[in-house]
């Protein structure tokens, strides 16, 4: 079919927005939603006034705690440097993390019973009863988890209570009395507020303690302020000021324990070793000077000889060296006996008089890791598998010290074969010496060994006893807990907040309403070439006919306006122009703009035919309450009716006829392509002057592209605030690959006052003198529509 293209193209007008045109878009398109707002902002105040209501002063509880820092106080040389215990200084950061610990704050959550919580109901809201309980309850042995139970006690007098637990029973029973409970075996034991409670209810519930030992970890700070300073300064923010001085007081308590009980395993241990020796070495000092007493005594020996005095000066210097050598000896003996030992768990000895740096390494780090295996002895049985990684390091440092042992002995051996050989020399030099005068010698140098070594070993049992002793004191506490006044909720902040929050919520979702959208024609001029022919206002009544010929309205001139612009699109003499109306998707109003504008066509005279090809879900017969059942274009399309039998009047005007869908069919997209459609077309055009075909929309089915190549006009048509921008790229793709020719757009459904674009209608004095202006009072209308 052979169709005449229009030469005169429709021209559109932009005008530029200015900031305050969009300003005032912006403004009046919010504003459209007031009671969105206003729901806003008495939800979130609500909220508010009733969490100012509600909130309780918020206390600051701190301490302070002086530690002795290594890195910071000065360091006086122990007095006995070998042994690492009586060097007692700390690194303040290692020991804030000791302070902050699991073990530590547990054990304070359990001498504390925080785990335990006693409310009392007052008025619609519960109060803690933290120290002013009128008894305390005491678990004797616990049955399982006692997370989430509950109990509900009623005072009765000062001898008994009445108890209720989840799902059981009421039971009185008597104070201080054992019983059997869902948690296990308890008792409840009266304090001195017991006499205020009569009659009332307590209720007691409970939280799992590791839990709340991890809660308590984050809630406590821990900081040095002042880097300068080895002080600790701990804080805790608490709505019971009690509950959290008692908590800092508490811990501070626990760590210096802790530390203590450390300090004393590992000075018991240096002294046990010591002791040990000590005894040892006294029974070979007695037996060494029994010796020289009876050698003396046998031989009538009173002085050694001036011939002697040199050989035996010199031997004495070698003996001391060989005294040094034996006493190192004496101690990896004892090291060795240790590493070798069945007992692999005992705490190891002192490395006393040994100078190799890695031995003492290796021995503090067996002792740290013995202590840490003490520690957790002290709350988990020994086949937990958690023993297994310490376990295995225990044994990996002692086969370490066994190789360092090794070494160090073999070294020691050395050096005293070499002084033994130096001894030899010596002796043979003094040959000439009496036989009584050597032996008496020989006997006096194992007496001076044996002598020396216990009074070095007597000195430094005594130095560690004097620091052990000095050294208790190390932490003190600079400044109990103490609170300050209570903090409430700033309530001008708060109510700006809720202010803030109440309307920028609303907004928020209006933006993301808007801003997938398009609100506005420059929306599509900016992304489409196809020009924007006409602008059509929202029809409230939802009807398929909004316009009449009774008189003037505002949708019935906009209708016009674009009948107008159709007929400038035309040639002199052309008849029969086709208008193919379509969409993106359904909902845009295109069978809406279909009937109008068929309709305004039929008011000013000319003979027009509406054509129904949305054959899958046909609508507008039923709309203009016609007959759905008359046979209509799949029916001409399928050959079984031909065109005079389809034509229906619309009741609409005289000037105006339609046909409908026909038949549901299957394959409407196969009918359309046959040469049966275009027969319809040329016969309608010989009869009408316009023919209007409401068309499926093109981003669902191929239906509407078919068509779109008999028309003479494309009218597509999108809706203010329905199409979404997405389609923006897919339409100009119709109009890039001429799928869709000759395309024209009309936006549809324009509302100003919801989407601050549109043109001002509200003076309807001019289509109706008879009419008054609403004014502002129209802006509460629709109330449900502007949410």
């Amino acid at each position: 079919m052979n169709i005449n293209k229009p030469s005169i193209k429709a021209v559109t007008i932009r005008e530029k927005n200015t900031p305050i045109t969009d300003l005032k878009k912006t403004v009046t398109k919010y504003l459209y939603h007031w009671p969105l707002f206003v729901i806003g902002l008495v939800i979130t105040l609500t909220i508010t006034i009733i969490y100012i209501k509600l909130s309780k002063p918020v206390y600051e509880i701190r301490a302070t705690l002086l530690i002795k820092d290594e890195k910071k106080t000065p360091d006086p040389k122990p007095a006995l440097q070998e042994i690492d215990i009586l060097n007692s200084s700390k690194i303040t950061e290692n020991e804030i993390q000791v302070i902050k610990s699991q073990e530590i704050i547990r054990k304070v959550i359990d001498d504390l019973q925080l785990w335990i919580i006693y409310k009392k109901k007052d008025g619609l809201f519960n109060t803690n009863l933290y120290n002013t309980s009128p008894f305390k309850l005491t678990v004797l042995k616990a049955t399982g988890d006692v997370e989430d139970e509950k109990l509900s006690v009623v005072v009765n007098d000062d001898k008994s209570f009445t108890l209720e637990e989840n799902g059981g029973e009421p039971r009185k029973i008597l104070f201080n009395e054992t019983f059997q409970s869902n948690i296990g075996s308890i008792k409840l034991q009266p304090t001195g507020e017991l006499a205020k409670y009569h009659g009332e209810t307590i209720k007691v519930t409970f939280k799992n303690p590791a839990g709340l030992a991890l809660d308590y970890q984050d809630a406590i700070d821990a900081n040095q302020l002042n880097k300068l300073a080895t002080t600790v300064d701990l804080s805790l923010k608490d709505v019971i000021p009690q509950r959290g001085k008692d908590i800092l007081n508490r811990l501070i308590y626990n760590y210096k324990l802790a530390g203590d009980e450390e300090k004393n395993k590992e000075t018991k241990n240096t002294l046990d070793f010591i002791d040990q020796r000590l005894a040892a070495i006294t029974g070979d000092l007695t037996n060494a000077e029994k010796g020289i007493e009876q050698f003396k005594s046998s031989r009538g020996l009173t002085d050694i000889s001036s011939q002697s005095q040199i050989s035996l000066e010199n031997m004495q210097v070698n003996d001391t060296r060989l005294n040094d050598v034996n006493v190192q000896l004496s101690v990896i003996e004892g090291i060795e006996r240790y590493v070798n030992s069945s007992q692999s768990f005992t705490k190891p000895p002192a490395t006393l008089g040994i100078t190799d740096a890695a031995l003492s390494s290796l021995i503090s780090k067996l002792s740290e890791l013995q202590l840490q295996r003490e520690r957790l002895l002290a709350t988990t049985p020994e086949t937990n598998p958690d023993f297994e990684p310490i376990n295995r390091q225990i044994v990996s440092t002692k086969d370490a010290i066994k190789e360092n042992v090794k070494s160090i002995k073999s070294s020691l051996l050395s050096t005293r074969n070499k002084l033994q050989s130096f001894n030899s020399g010596f002796e043979s030099t003094i040959k000439n010496v009496p036989t009584q005068e050597r032996q008496y010698i020989g006997i006096k140098r194992q007496q001076a060994i044996k002598e020396n070594l216990y009074t070095y070993l007597l000195q430094k049992r005594e130095e560690i006893s004097v620091s052990y002793a000095s050294s208790l004191s190390n932490d003190r506490v600079v400044d109990q807990a103490y609170s300050g006044a209570g903090k409430v909720p700033q309530k001008p902040a708060i109510l700006m907040a809720a202010l803030i929050l109440g309307l920028g919520l609303p907004a928020a979702l209006l933006y993301s309403r808007y801003s997938s959208k398009i609100t506005d024609v420059d929306d599509i001029k900016d992304s489409i070439t196809a020009p924007v022919i006409g602008e059509i206002s929202f029809d409230p009544s939802q009807g398929p006919i909004a316009i009449n010929t009774a008189g003037p309205t505002p949708l019935s001139e906009q209708f016009r306006s674009l009948r107008t612009k159709l007929f400038n699109l035309t040639q002199p003499g052309d008849s029969g122009d086709v208008y193919v109306i379509t969409s993106s998707l359904p909902g845009e109003g295109k069978s809406f703009v279909s009937c109008n504008l068929s309709a305004t066509m039929a008011f000013s005279g000319k003979k027009t035919v509406l054509l129904e090809v949305d054959m899958r879900k046909p609508k507008l017969a039923k709309k203009l309450k016609l007959s759905q059942t008359h046979a209509g274009i799949s029916d001409f399309l399928s050959g079984n009716a031909e065109l005079p039998g389809i034509i229906q009047k619309s009741g609409v005007d005289p000037n105006l006829d339609f046909i409908n869908s026909g038949k549901p069919i299957q394959n409407p997209s196969e009918l359309l392509e046959g040469s049966r459609l275009t027969e319809l077309i040329d016969a309608l055009k010989k009869v009408y002057d316009i023919i209007v075909i409401d068309s499926p929309p093109v981003r669902l089915v191929s239906d509407g592209m078919i068509l779109s190549r008999l028309a003479n006009y494309n009218l597509f048509v999108i809706r203010q605030g329905v199409t979404e921008k997405t389609e923006i790229s897919f339409i100009q793709q119709l109009i890039n690959e001429a799928l869709v020719p000759e395309m024209y757009i009309i936006f549809n459904g324009i509302q100003r006052i919801k989407y601050g674009y549109g043109y001002d209608y509200n003076n309807t004095d001019y289509y109706n003198r008879d009419k008054k202006q609403k004014g502002a009072g129209s802006i509460f209308s629709n109330f449900s529509e502007r949410l």
